[in-house]
């Protein structure tokens, strides 16, 4: 019999984990009180059932999907209800977060008597039958949560190590792709200023095509993001914390997604200087 599957919450990833695992037969719950008509109409496509904390927490597995600011609070407030239930779940943190900050979550968890699951979502929303998302899992309970939930469609494979090493694969993952994005635009930002774009470009295409290749595709993708990348860059700053050149880097990252994240909902100056680059000669 499939299990019962909470995912909160149903934004763009959220939704499609819940539509792969709707579509193979699974009950998926999720939250949508306060949330926004098109929020709710998401979760309806993709076949998810809003229902209260007590729902949620007597499911079988709770998929923590959410902006990582806002993962700490999401245990908070299921923590009473976790605590109630008879049934305790598997409780799986799927965000973008630091191993110290997935401690932290997975103290909260715990302490209701639950089971927690550390995890780290790489590659984008997935749809039914593909392959191409991975949610690497660590921590005890990890292997029991992949072998069941990838006979439901998604793809999970066993991080090696304790709960925190998932969080590790993840971030270090996500410093190299979303910096690069981070350092890509403030160069084309400054080529701009500087009035040299368009040689800058055509130069990167003559000797570094597949850098200025994956950039040009990848920068207009991170305008409606980079308001959720912010937190996740002060995430990773905490992440290589040792490294004091490494956390200004990421802090820096984080100031500069924040900025294009107010010009994406304003003025979008800079994110159509992007665009001009990425859409120019060549």
């Amino acid at each position: 019999m499939p299990p019962i599957v909470a995912v909160i919450a149903p934004g763009m990833m959220g939704s499609a984990v819940g539509h792969c695992l709707a579509a193979s037969g699974v009950e998926v719950r999720t939250l949508l009180t306060g949330r926004s008509e098109a929020t709710v109409e998401r979760a309806k496509q993709a076949g998810m059932i809003g229902v209260s904390d007590a729902q949620i927490a007597a499911s079988d597995f709770i998929l923590s999907i959410l902006p990582p600011g806002d993962a700490l609070g999401l245990a908070e407030r299921l923590a009473p209800a976790l605590r109630e239930t008879g049934k305790k779940p598997i409780y799986v943190d799927c965000n973008a977060v630091s191993p110290g900050t997935v401690l932290r979550i997975a103290r909260v968890i715990e302490e209701t008597g639950a089971t927690f699951v550390d995890g780290g979502i790489i590659g984008g929303p997935p749809t039914p039958g593909s392959k191409a998302t991975r949610i690497y899992l660590s921590g005890v309970a990890a292997p029991q949560v992949a072998a069941t939930l990838t006979q439901y469609g998604l793809q999970m494979p066993v991080q090696p190590g304790p709960v925190g090493a998932a969080s590790a694969m993840k971030l270090s993952y996500a410093g190299i792709t979303k910096g690069f994005t981070a350092l890509g635009a403030a160069m084309m930002l400054a080529a701009t200023r500087a009035g040299t774009a368009d040689d800058l470009k055509q130069e990167m295409l003559a000797s570094q095509p597949a850098l200025v290749g994956w950039l040009t595709r990848q920068m207009p993708k991170m305008y409606s993001k980079a308001y959720r990348w912010v937190a996740e860059m002060e995430e990773i700053a905490e992440f290589v914390g040792e490294d004091p050149a490494a956390r200004q880097f990421y802090q820096a990252a984080a100031q500069l997604y924040q900025r294009i994240a107010a010009d994406f909902e304003g003025a979008n100056q800079e994110t159509a200087a992007l665009d001009a680059f990425c859409k120019g000669q060549g």
